[in-house]
């Protein structure tokens, strides 16, 4: 039976199914550097609170959600306002078939829309198939953070992967997520989504 996937925008009633895929990466993993599982309702308000002016975005195979992605400010001058740290997260079933790759540059494509220009990534390292993912994308490593984070009772590099979008021109103003045009919005979705049901990115 062909799968069925859809790419969409999150909203607060996800959080228990995003949660879930969350869960494992803080109590198993050193991908995040989060200690605690946060409660159904904290994690609505991280979604809602994104929402406001970034994208968050959801895919599903088969109406489950199995992999998330969206971006947040990297600081908090305004002189970085054109700069977002992105974030994405897969369930064990959907790793490695692609949809990391696709899910990840429907998300890049809509920050275009907003007129960011610089999108980083952060990896604790090693992380391969992270790695692979922001390389296929055009993000290159800019720098380690030695030893800066402390999980399962060791110390953990952190590698930055940094991507450019658009010129080197004058900064454009910034528009917030719920400002584009929603026609837009469903048309970049649309895209992607066609892309999993294709077999994804090249």
């Amino acid at each position: 039976m062909e799968q069925q996937f859809v790419i969409r925008q999150a909203a607060a009633q996800d959080a228990a199914a995003l949660l879930e895929i969350y869960r494992p990466f803080i109590t198993d993993t050193v991908v995040t550097f989060e200690y605690e599982v946060p409660a159904a309702a904290e994690f609505a308000a991280r979604i809602t609170d994104t929402l406001a002016f970034f994208p968050y975005l959801v895919c599903e195979r088969d109406g489950k959600p199995v992999g998330y992605a969206y971006a947040h400010h990297i600081r908090e001058r305004a002189a970085y306002d054109w700069a977002v740290e992105l974030s994405i997260y897969l369930a064990p079933e959907a790793q490695g078939q692609g949809v990391g790759t696709v899910l990840y540059q429907c998300l890049i494509d809509l920050l275009g829309q907003q007129n960011i220009r610089i999108l980083y990534g952060c990896v604790t390292l090693p992380n391969e198939g992270s790695r692979r993912l922001h390389e296929k994308l055009g993000f290159a490593l800019t720098g380690v953070w030695h030893g800066s984070g402390w999980k399962f009772g060791q110390w953990h590099d952190v590698g930055w992967f940094e991507k450019r979008l658009g010129g080197d021109g004058p900064a454009q103003p910034v528009v917030a997520f719920p400002a584009l045009e929603p026609k837009k919005i469903q048309e970049c979705l649309c895209r992607y989504t066609a892309m999993l049901k294709d077999g994804g990115l090249n």
